[in-house]
């Protein structure tokens, strides 16, 4: 019996023949279901094929009964609820390739429409004027663009530029500089970005850390006259803040093809600012952008059905199914582990040392390699990373890798070992794994302990001294949040303290935590 899959967004008619063409598939081209519609017929299918316009919510992912694999014809799958799916055993699968160009070239052309006012000037010559003296706009030759998140489609945007003769600063904590060179690229930091840009363009994933990344702090430091565009995500930039610098005429210009809500309301005040050039995300949206990701979406899905091979999958490592019993504890270890340095470090390594020991150094480690490099990337990254592309991502920032692996076992029977070397020195983190399946974080540098890697956790570094637990418990207590575990390590007068929290802190906490006698140190860190 043939598996069903539902296509219910338009997709280019060569990704439709791809599938039809298989005798094991059935397909159904139905775009524009809405929401209830969606429900009622999403119990029939094995496979879902989508664009940006179908919400595939925890509500449609219970109601999915077969559903195996959905498959999002483009990079962002914001509008799947991937840990939903993923309790579902639901594999998830993007396209983060087919648009990068795409979107690249827009940024450009968003770039040059709203420093030389082509949208404006073009609405009052259709409206019978001839006002040129008004439309008086910028060159871009000699400028300095200020690229923030400097992944595939912020590095074409880099190319494109140094070829309109722009001088290029970038943001990237996970760029080194021998890979900054080689894009062409001056790395700094954002602050200095910030002070000497002309224009800016983000590129950056959006996450907890990234929302708001650009707001009143960040307008305040910028230089007067600056044009930011946005062809990334809805939210990096505060809106607010940003209508607010252009009224203050610190921004002369803004382009956005993203909102923090699509469609903006009518009374969005960016809208009605004349300085502002918007398009309805578009960045995609091209002929051969279209082609390029309705091919490889119905390539996943069809390999998938058929064959049962992963590739592109957002959610699920790609493992075979021989290994699967002994790596999938591993793999999740391995991920948190690089979570756990990138929210600790909040910079990236150059260089990253990957031991095995026990069982899993028999097996085909590469998966697990990955899931650390996932972890490593996935908050600061666009696009969404996953253990298919983590490698390669890796690789365009110079984070070289390295794996070693011993069956014998190194202080406990099955661990991972993940030393990353970088400019501020080395950090070592290394995991176990107990049983079948209970994984544990058991060393951080010197600083040995066994903790749960999972929900929210408050880091603390503090001198080894008497009273440092009962006043962190007082202040946690007097801030109404509840403590759900504790580990502590101590080594030569220092100690280190994973306290598992029911809910975060926020920086105002954090930083009343640090002022705390003996404290020097304290952070968040989120296991998903």
């Amino acid at each position: 019996m043939p598996y069903k899959v539902l296509i219910s967004d338009k997709l280019a008619p060569e990704g439709v023949e791809i599938l039809e063409r298989s005798e094991h598939l059935q397909v159904d081209l139905r775009p524009g279901l809405d929401p209830a519609e969606l429900l009622s017929v999403i119990g029939e299918y094995d496979g879902l094929i989508i664009r940006s316009g179908t919400k595939v919510t925890a509500e449609v992912i219970a109601a999915a009964d077969s559903l195996k694999v959905v498959g999002r014809a483009g990079i962002g799958v914001d509008n799947i609820d991937v840990d939903a799916a993923s309790k579902r055993g639901i594999v998830v699968m993007n396209t983060p390739g087919g648009n990068n160009v795409t979107t690249a070239e827009h940024t450009i052309s968003m770039m040059l429409a709203v420093a030389r006012h082509i949208p404006q000037a073009h609405a009052s010559l259709r409206a019978g004027e001839w006002r040129r003296s008004e439309f008086v706009g910028s060159e871009v030759f000699r400028k300095t663009l200020g690229i923030v998140g400097v992944g595939n489609i912020g590095s074409i945007v880099a190319d494109r530029a140094r070829g309109l003769r722009m001088d290029v600063l970038a943001y990237d904590p996970f760029l080194t500089e021998e890979a900054a060179t080689r894009i062409g690229v001056e790395l700094v930091s954002l602050d200095d970005l910030f002070a000497r840009a002309d224009f800016i363009s983000v590129h950056t994933p959006l996450t907890p850390e990234t929302r708001g990344l650009i707001g009143d702090d960040a307008f305040s430091k910028m230089r007067k006259g600056v044009y930011v565009v946005n062809c990334a995500r809805g939210g990096i930039i505060n809106e607010g803040a940003l209508a607010a610098a252009i009224e203050k005429g610190i921004v002369a210009g803004a382009a956005l093809d993203v909102f923090e809500s699509e469609p903006p309301a009518r009374d969005s005040p960016l809208l009605s600012l004349p300085q502002v050039v918007a398009t309805p995300h578009l960045g995609a949206s091209t002929g051969e952008a279209q082609l390029n990701v309705a091919i490889a979406v119905a390539e996943l899905v069809r390999d998938y059905l058929v064959s049962g091979v992963i590739g592109s999958a957002v959610n699920v490592p790609s493992v075979s199914a021989d290994d699967a019993g002994v790596l999938t504890p591993y793999v999740r270890l391995g991920e948190r582990i690089g979570s756990l340095h990138t929210q600790l470090a909040g910079r990236a390594p150059q260089a990253i040392q990957i031991e095995f020991h026990g069982e899993v150094a028999g097996v085909d480690t590469r998966p697990v390699t990955a899931a650390v490099l996932k972890g490593l990337l996935e908050r600061v990254v666009e696009p969404p990373v996953n253990t298919v592309n983590a490698p390669l991502l890796a690789a365009d920032r110079g984070i070289k890798v390295t794996d070693l692996r011993d069956s014998k076992p190194a202080g406990f029977a099955n661990s991972i070992r993940v030393q990353f070397d970088g400019p501020g020195g080395s950090n070592i983190i290394e995991g176990a794994v107990f049983g079948q399946d209970v994984i544990r974080i058991v060393r951080f540098d010197d600083f040995h302990f066994e903790v749960v890697p999972e929900g929210h956790v408050l880091v603390l570094n503090n001198n080894d001294v008497p009273g440092v637990v009962g006043n962190v418990g007082t202040f946690l207590s007097s801030e109404r949040v509840n403590i759900a575990g504790l580990a502590l390590g101590r080594v030569g007068g220092s100690a280190v303290s994973f306290v598992h929290v029911d809910s975060p802190l926020d920086n105002s906490q954090l930083e009343q935590l640090r002022k705390l006698p003996d404290i020097t140190g304290a952070a968040m860190v989120r296991f998903d």
